[in-house]
């Protein structure tokens, strides 16, 4: 006996920019939206009847239709608005998950003044939800970051390893330390003021990373997500990834010279990989 076990569909790689205009300016937002339904669709997969399924091409334009009269400042709320939406309109829909990559962009300042209606792209950082809710079920939201390219050249270090006949890396106390940081947390509510909230907890890593005198990149990353629980009430566990992206020292003693820890050769591959989800006791 065979059987269709699991399956949902939608649309992927919405692109989405919106203008919001004040009298005093403008307010820039770029979006790539994921939309996918969970539901009784047997039929189309059994029997090819479409009587139950909505056009991806629906959903891609929902997206844009909602988005201008939506009053959302985050991603966050826009996606439950979304995904209320496409419920309400969709009874043979089980649930709804949105999730929504978000791109920085940063005012331009111009003679050392923010520009009302200028703006520079920041860097390759992406901000991220995911907004699950099934019909008449509460929201659950996860949240994130993806590529928080972060370097310090100070207080870090790495000793007390274990080495073997295949290790040749040496111990040192003065390394540069260079990541790229992926988070995702857990909130304990969905009515919250989102933006408010990645703010603080963002500020958080980054205060840690800096300020943390490293002996290795898990107990810095500990310290990240420790300081993200303390300072953050509003979640309850988060996961980060943070590869090490070595910077390798130059031997310049065959041109003569000594390098007293000034120039490297930065490299993206291979990496060191470390993870690890922290989370509140219960």
């Amino acid at each position: 006996m065979i059987e269709l076990a699991e399956n949902r569909y939608g649309k992927s790689r919405v692109r989405l920019m919106k203008v919001t205009r004040h009298e005093y300016g403008h307010d820039l937002r770029e979006w790539t939206v994921q939309v996918l339904l969970r539901g009784d669709f047997n039929t189309a997969h059994l029997d090819g009847d479409n009587s139950k399924i909505l056009p991806t091409d629906t959903m891609k334009n929902t997206v844009y239709s909602l988005a201008r009269t939506s009053k959302a400042t985050s991603m966050e709320e826009y996606a439950k608005e979304l995904a209320d939406f496409l419920l309400g309109r969709n009874p043979q829909v089980e649930s709804v998950s949105i999730r929504i990559e978000s791109t920085l962009w940063k005012r331009l300042t111009v003679d050392g003044e923010p520009h009302p209606s200028a703006f520079m792209r920041g860097s390759n950082e992406l901000q991220t939800t995911s907004v699950e809710r099934a019909q008449n079920g509460a929201f659950h939201v996860l949240s994130g970051l993806d590529n928080l390219v972060l370097l310090k050249t100070a207080n870090s270090g790495f000793e007390g390893y274990i080495k073997d006949s295949l290790t040749t890396l040496p111990e040192t106390k003065d390394r540069l330390f260079g990541t790229a940081v992926s988070a995702e947390w857990r909130y304990t509510s969905a009515n919250l003021n989102f933006d408010a909230v990645r703010t603080a907890l963002r500020e958080a890593l980054l205060r840690t990373f800096a300020n943390h005198d490293s002996k290795s990149v898990q107990q810095t990353l500990y310290a990240m997500a420790q300081s993200a629980l303390e300072e953050v009430a509003e979640i309850d566990d988060i996961e980060i990834i943070m590869p090490n992206k070595h910077c390798l020292l130059v031997d310049l003693s065959r041109f003569g010279q000594d390098n007293p820890n000034e120039i490297f050769v930065p490299t993206d591959e291979p990496h060191g990989y470390i993870e690890a989800r922290v989370r509140r006791k219960s």
